[in-house]
């Protein structure tokens, strides 16, 4: 990974980008699209052209090969794109993505390594990006940039060693049209030691009673925990975070060995937050309701959540589960079980292989008709 402290030293990599005008990141292959055609990099990969529902093949392509022919593709309904397909050994160092908010939970990002049949990422690609409810945000975190007008940025180091697949399969019932995109990667050794990033979306709807909201778990291998992001809708009104953190790590059982002291703790603030904010590490960037009124959260009230564990990643030897309580206050003396609807995002580190995920279930299919609100 690439730092201030160490930009300045000379090495070998070889650095590549992706995008609609050049598919494979192909030395030399950029901008190489001719109107009207389909190229045999974007045929291989089983990307359709879509000209005349682009809007690009007549007053914007006017200008002919290298003058911004494709700078985007389209998204067929039901149908999972692929975006990246390339051999390494090598490492994505940065992903830019830009879309209407309201596909953000309709697009599932699914991301393989060395041609693995399971994905070690497969998640909503807003929530992913720290944007749920389809709501943009702004987030201004270390590994996630959200910036003016819904650029989203990821930072994560992602190594591959041997082959690396990325798909967007839409799950809207129309073709979501104007994805732009942009994966700029450096072909490169990787160490021995360095592990495979991976992402997952899990939901509850509601918290079940007494239970906790999972965010992690079934991981088997060594790694770390690197973080979550949390989209959190209210059931009731009041205060909903005081709900504990807990962190299960190598065999814990009936008790985790991290415990927090509550939500808004784990996140960074405190005493109810009562606003908004962004920082590098952990944030609370979206509340749909006015935090100055009084009365203040309501029920309906949406919220979102992250924290990344940057400086201070939970390393596990063979196994962890990540749990986050859903309590608030009954009471000026007392808490009570919310039963919130939340979702959640996870992010961390380990060695392959990995074990399956749970599904996310299709809008269509769902038992909640919310699910995706």
């Amino acid at each position: 990974m690439t730092n201030l402290r160490c930009i300045s030293k000379l090495t070998k990599s070889k650095t590549r980008s992706i995008s609609p005008e050049n598919v494979s990141g192909a030395k030399g292959g950029g901008g190489m699209t001719i109107p009207g055609e389909l190229s045999e990099d974007v045929a291989r990969i089983g990307q359709a052209a879509n000209w005349e529902k682009m809007g690009f093949s007549s007053d914007f392509s006017r200008g002919g090969q290298g003058w911004k022919v494709r700078p985007c593709i389209n998204l067929p309904a039901n149908v999972a794109t692929t975006i990246m397909d390339v051999d390494g050994p090598g490492v994505i160092q940065h992903m830019w993505f830009t879309f209407k908010a309201t596909h953000y939970r309709d697009i599932i990002m699914r991301i393989y390594w060395d041609h693995e049949n399971d994905p070690s990422v497969e998640v909503p690609l807003g929530d992913f990006f720290c944007c749920g409810f389809r709501e943009r945000a702004k987030v201004l975190a270390l590994p996630i940039n959200v910036n003016p007008s819904g650029g989203m940025n990821c930072y994560f180091p992602m190594p591959f060693r041997k082959h690396a697949r990325i798909t967007l399969e839409n799950r809207f019932v129309y073709e979501v049209d104007g994805f732009f995109y942009a994966i700029n990667y450096a072909l490169s050794e990787v160490a021995d030691d360095e592990a495979y990033f991976h992402a997952q979306f899990r939901r509850s709807n509601p918290v079940p009673p007494m239970e906790d909201h999972i965010i992690l778990d079934g991981v088997k291998g060594a790694g770390q925990y690197v973080g979550c992001y949390l989209a959190w809708k209210q059931r009731r009104p009041g205060w909903w975070g005081e709900g504990e953190f807990k962190a299960y790590i190598d065999g814990d059982a009936a008790f985790p060995s991290i415990c927090g002291t509550g939500t808004e703790d784990y996140f960074g603030g405190a005493s109810c937050f009562g606003e908004t904010f962004s920082a590098p590490f952990l944030g609370y960037p979206y509340c749909s309701a006015d935090l100055t009124k009084p009365g203040a959260p309501g029920a309906g009230t949406r919220h979102g959540l992250y924290r990344f564990h940057i400086m201070d990643p939970i390393c596990f030897g063979q196994d962890i589960k990540i749990a986050m309580q859903s309590l608030g206050w009954k009471n000026r003396f007392s808490f009570m079980h919310l039963g919130d609807d939340i979702a959640s995002i996870a992010y961390w580190y380990q060695s392959e292989p990995h074990q399956t995920f749970p599904p996310i279930p299709s809008p269509a299919v769902a038992d909640d008709p919310d699910l995706y609100a």
